[in-house]
């Protein structure tokens, strides 16, 4: 049965993948790669130099994403909040200032795959922070607040399921 649960939030996992843009899998996969280390990202994903720029500049700032997974606060007190949430809205105002990210969901979904299951109580503040900072483009800005649902702002409590489902590059096959 335990297994029979896991296959279909699996499956679910990747039918949310699967509703998010082009564009979005894109970058999602493209940042799980240089987030998580999983392969040469110039490699697999650079197809042009501004691209490669773009990849360079992904890395730096994803430099502090080991430094947020261990450093998650505990929901229950404000030790570390502004540490913790400084550092992860700089880099949540990164991905979101490259304008690949469409929504709420396609950034959580990513988040949570790049630091945790602990961090999603932690990104409805974060993405908002991000969003709303005047690095975003006005017309963005809105697109972005509007996207984040009342159900997902004033959330009671998250899953603590670890995510299963973690999507990858795939070569186009050739004609």
């Amino acid at each position: 049965m335990a297994v029979t649960g896991t296959a279909s939030l699996t499956i679910a996992e990747m039918r949310e993948f699967a509703g998010l843009t082009a564009a979005e899998q894109r970058y999602i996969r493209r940042s799980l790669d240089i987030g998580l280390g999983r392969c040469d990202a110039f490699r697999t994903w650079g197809r042009s130099s501004a691209e490669n720029a773009a990849i360079r500049s992904q890395y730096v700032a994803y430099q502090e994403l080991k430094a947020l997974r261990g450093a998650i606060p505990e929901q229950s007190g404000f030790d570390h909040v502004e540490g913790f949430l400084g550092k992860l809205t700089r880099v949540a105002a990164f991905d979101l200032a490259q304008e690949r990210i469409e929504s709420f969901s396609a950034f959580r979904f990513l988040y949570e795959r790049l630091l945790c299951a602990d961090v999603r109580p932690w990104l409805p503040s974060a993405f908002c922070a991000a969003a709303a900072l005047p690095q975003i483009r006005p017309e963005r800005r809105k697109v972005l607040l509007q996207s984040l649902s009342e159900a997902a702002a004033t959330a009671s409590g998250w899953s603590d399921r670890a995510p299963s489902f973690y999507p990858e590059f795939i070569a186009e096959a050739a004609a």
